[in-house]
């Protein structure tokens, strides 16, 4: 029998790019459902009777969720799928604390980023049959350099690889906030070029990566590019503390 999976993203070159990943991921026959926001998402998974106890073949077995939509915030479709019997994944471009830890407790079983290359990403979908948490590798790394400081032991991070229920129970009690901005951290604003502090500009400005593509006539993945050159010529890791750093240098 066919596996149902659920795409979630408003960019069609995107949703290409994922279909093809969800294709090369598994050896199941596939029922791809495709839907660009929040209201066909929900209807969507009501017209596949995800609660109906009658009619369990028919539930979503796999959901990838954007978190911006055109009409809301995915974190808010993960919420309201919490006890829906499928395995929801995240997939964005944002690797920060603060898109991160919301959108686990918040039910995500996984994270993945789309600027992984595309073998990545197909090999992190997989880990899925082996019931692994499918999380792309930069964000793993993320979640043991948060829990580090404050679990020296690492036997503390077996929970990682039994399954989706130890996620769980690791972020039930964290908070969504993201982590201090270190005074000490590189500022070299005069490193970045004319283009990059164009992005951090409106980036600081609480424009979204497709609302800064189209200001600047380019592609959505050259924005994400600059971003992460900005993130690591900064020193920082989300928007919140570039933002501040910016602030302070007058870019705001």
């Amino acid at each position: 029998m066919a596996i149902n999976v659920l795409i979630i993203e408003d960019n069609p070159v995107a949703r290409t790019f994922l279909r093809r990943v969800v294709q090369e991921s598994f050896s199941d026959p596939l029922n791809i459902t495709e839907v660009g926001t929040l209201e066909d998402a929900r209807e969507q998974v009501q017209l596949h009777q995800g609660r109906d106890a009658n009619r369990p073949d028919e539930a979503f077995k796999l959901i990838l969720a954007d978190l911006e939509l055109p009409d809301g915030n995915g974190l808010e479709l993960l919420a309201e799928l919490r006890q829906y019997p499928a395995t929801k994944v995240v997939t964005t471009l944002y690797s920060d604390d603060d898109h991160l830890f919301p959108a686990l407790q918040c039910g995500a079983d996984g994270y993945l980023l789309k600027e992984d290359r595309f073998e990545v990403l197909v090999e992190e979908l997989q880990r899925i049959v082996r019931g692994q948490p499918p999380l792309s590798p930069a964000i793993a790394r993320r979640l043991l350099s948060h829990f580090r400081p404050a679990s020296p032991n690492t036997s503390g991070f077996a929970s990682l690889d039994s399954g989706f229920g130890g996620l769980g129970g690791m972020f039930g009690a964290q908070t969504s906030r993201p982590s201090p901005l270190d005074a000490s951290a590189a500022t070299d604003f005069e490193g970045l070029t004319p283009r990059e502090s164009e992005v951090l500009t409106y980036l600081s400005k609480g424009f979204t990566i497709k609302e800064i593509a189209k200001l600047m006539g380019i592609k959505w993945f050259t924005v994400n590019d600059h971003i992460k050159s900005i993130y690591k010529k900064l020193n920082v890791s989300s928007r919140a503390e570039a933002a501040v750093l910016a602030s302070k240098q007058g870019l705001v």
